[in-house]
């Protein structure tokens, strides 16, 4: 790679040029990323110390939390700190660090929201079999499938990419180093990258995605079924949650891949990838919280018994 390769460091373009503009939005994006980590390891904690948590829904919960927290800080971090610097640089080997870790995680929760979704069918649609089914087993085997994934997706772009040679812009049309736009700065001929980004992606979102449609075409079907209104509810509750979830994080995802590097456009680019990057691990723990009624119940638990701590 040393050999083939002119440029030793990129420069990304952010999110603007504007001093007062990048103030603004290091004060916006240092709350949301805050707020990220305290409401993912937060949802963590919840989960770990509420016994009436202890289901696998809840066990998938908090993988998504710690994905969250993961793929966040793979990018967040060096958005902020180019925010206060005028020359916004990231070395050649900390770009393919950041690309390297940034589709593993995103792969991985991709196919871990695909599980959620399985999880969802068994639990609605055969719940007298959703423990023995979903065993501890089964759900470790699950999201060790997920990572594996996440690790061969990304472990095939990285090299792909690390392949080409850079010899004239370096120049990156984003805030992070990521796939399309890494690949327009290449004077090599990116026609595989750009074969790979669209089997890969596409397979990765086809067989995710069919997994969520098919799992939730038998839930819809179960639950127009339950002559219980208050079942039916309860039950469409559980699932609102990771559908709102998944059409963000697929919505997202599609737009910014399912097209070659050279038909990029670089404000839409930009403005998805801060809401699949930034907002979305933000977003993921609050959606949970406010929508689920067990998670709101084990917080008021947990509340309720520091209260009487502190006071007995």
């Amino acid at each position: 790679m040393a050999n083939s390769t002119w440029v030793t460091e990129f420069i990304l373009t952010g999110l603007t040029e504007d001093p007062h503009l990048q103030l603004i939005l290091f004060v916006i994006f240092f709350a949301v990323y805050t707020i990220t980590l305290m409401g993912n390891v937060g949802m963590i904690v919840l989960i770990r110390t509420s016994p009436q948590l202890h289901t696998p829904m809840y066990f998938f919960l908090t993988s998504l939390s710690f994905l969250d927290t993961c793929y966040s800080t793979t990018v967040t971090p060096k958005l902020l700190s180019n925010l206060l610097k005028e020359k916004k640089s990231i070395s050649f080997a900390s770009c393919f660090t950041q690309l390297y870790f940034y589709g593993v995680f995103a792969t991985t929760e991709c196919y871990l929201l695909a599980v959620m979704a399985y999880d969802r069918y068994v639990a609605i649609c055969n719940p007298l079999l959703y423990f023995i089914t979903m065993s501890q087993r089964k759900c470790v085997q699950l999201i060790a499938i997920s990572y594996i994934a996440g690790i061969i997706n990304a472990s095939i772009h990285t090299m792909a990419a690390s392949r080409l040679s850079f010899c004239g812009p370096n120049t990156v049309k984003n805030f992070y180093c990521e796939g399309p736009p890494l690949l327009a700065l290449s004077c090599s001929d990116v026609s595989l990258n750009d074969l790979l980004l669209f089997v890969f992606v596409g397979l990765n979102i086809t067989v995710t995605s069919l997994t969520v449609l098919t799992s939730y075409t038998y839930i819809l079907v179960t639950i127009l079924r339950i002559r219980s209104a208050t079942s039916r509810r309860k039950a469409f509750s559980t699932c609102t949650s990771h559908l709102i979830v998944i059409t963000i994080f697929y919505g997202c995802s599609s737009f910014m891949y399912a097209r070659p590097s050279s038909r990029q456009s670089y404000h839409l680019d930009q403005t998805a990838s801060v809401l699949y990057v930034v907002v979305t691990p933000m977003l993921n723990p609050l959606i949970y919280s406010m929508r689920n009624q067990e998670v709101r119940g084990a917080f008021r638990s947990i509340l309720g018994r520091q209260f009487h701590v502190q006071h007995f």
